[in-house]
């Protein structure tokens, strides 16, 4: 006597649910096509800043940021906490509140 085996079928995965079911969203919901040129810009500084420090781009690109900023170089140390920002927000946010501080 042979034995055949037949899986039970659920609801969720029967051919009418397929059918009947949602189609994925046609655009990613992290799509970056509506960046200015400015963002490309940084965009692209931190991935190369990514590719010369690895895991550790933001601490060094804080770092960069602090450096900038002794040097009273308000674009630089702005321009290297918007690549840390782009790695790790938290770590930028603790340095530009940092450099608010007076001292």
């Amino acid at each position: 006597m042979p034995l055949r085996f037949a899986p039970a079928r659920t609801i969720t995965r029967s051919p009418i649910a397929r059918a009947l079911a949602r189609r994925a969203v046609e655009r990613a919901a992290n799509d970056n096509g509506d960046l200015g040129p400015a963002d490309d810009a940084m965009l692209y500084g931190a991935l190369r800043h990514f590719a010369t420090h690895g895991l550790g781009a933001a601490l060094a690109a804080a770092t960069e940021a602090e450096r900038a900023l002794a040097a009273g170089d308000r674009q630089a140390h702005d321009w290297w906490l918007g690549i840390c920002r782009t790695f790790d927000r938290r770590l930028a946010d603790r340095r530009a509140e940092a450099a608010r501080l007076p001292g």
